[in-house]
């Protein structure tokens, strides 16, 4: 038995500073959510877990290079569904100038509208989308996933003077050239043209949309699903972590009262000396 070194203290008060410790870090997850507190908690896991977030939030803004590309295609279509309308009174316009009722001075009012339409639809093929074309000649290349993959979209381009593939140039050839039923004739065959590159158009607007929601819906499955396995490297289990702080608190309290009674071991040598 001795007096100046208490083992019994020394060691309580070891395995008390422990359980505090314990205690502590418990709480510190219960308050911030996360299990990985400070990086000695689970160095490998934050190391896993900051690549995962860096990936989410390259994910996240490829999402919305995604809805921008799709709101950038939908006022493509828009714009050519107008140009549609414009083909269509073109398409009229020609006909009632073949009418052999019709006027040379009456053919020249039709021409009049004819002419204010091809310039209406020369004008679309010049308008920006946050200054960007958009009817381009080539395509144009969105970010699709978090590593800066592309998606060339399908170009559209209103002002080609290429008759076959174009839009303009399906019925610039005839100008304002319906003086005539002849003139007006050569202009109906143009004006069907350009509808059917108009339509075919509208169709790469539409398969544009499809890709671009399809991988919008993919990146966010993907985000989802490495959000989900974040979580469990991160967050805390609550119900888990309860447990634990209870039995820490438990330990916490029979270890101050143990280490109240090891300093109290000494006193017994007073009794050998009395």
């Amino acid at each position: 038995m001795v007096i100046n070194t208490n083992l019994a203290a020394m060691t309580g008060a070891r395995l008390l500073d422990t359980s505090q410790r314990n205690l502590t870090n418990s709480l510190s997850r219960l308050s911030t959510g996360s299990r990985i507190v400070q990086p000695q908690d689970d160095a490998a896991g934050l190391a896993v877990s900051s690549r995962f977030a860096a990936q989410i939030s390259r994910n996240s803004a490829a999402m919305n290079n995604l809805a921008n590309a799709v709101s950038f295609s939908q006022t493509q279509d828009g714009f050519m569904q107008k140009v549609t309308t414009a083909l269509d009174r073109l398409g009229e316009l020609t006909v009632l100038a073949m009418d052999i009722t019709k006027t040379n001075a009456d053919r020249s009012n039709y021409s009049v509208e004819f002419t204010q339409l091809q310039n209406y639809i020369s004008d679309i093929g010049t308008k920006t989308f946050n200054g960007v074309s958009l009817f381009a000649v080539t395509g144009t290349d969105v970010t699709i996933d978090s590593d800066g993959n592309t998606f060339s979209m399908n170009p559209l381009d209103l002002n080609s003077t290429t008759a076959a593939t174009g839009l303009a140039g399906a019925f610039d050839a005839a100008s304002s050239a319906i003086y005539t039923t002849t003139s007006a004739s050569s202009a109906l065959s143009n004006i069907q043209t350009a509808i059917q590159n108009l339509a075919d158009m509208r169709a790469s607007v539409g398969a544009n949309i499809q890709r671009l929601t399809v991988t919008r819906s993919q990146v966010g499955l993907l985000n989802e699903k490495l959000s989900a396995t974040n979580s469990r490297i991160l967050d805390v289990d609550v119900a888990e972590e309860t447990t634990e702080l209870a039995r820490f608190n438990i330990l916490v309290r029979s270890g101050t009262t143990m280490l109240t009674q090891a300093n109290l071991m000494p006193q017994a040598a007073l009794q050998l000396i009395a």
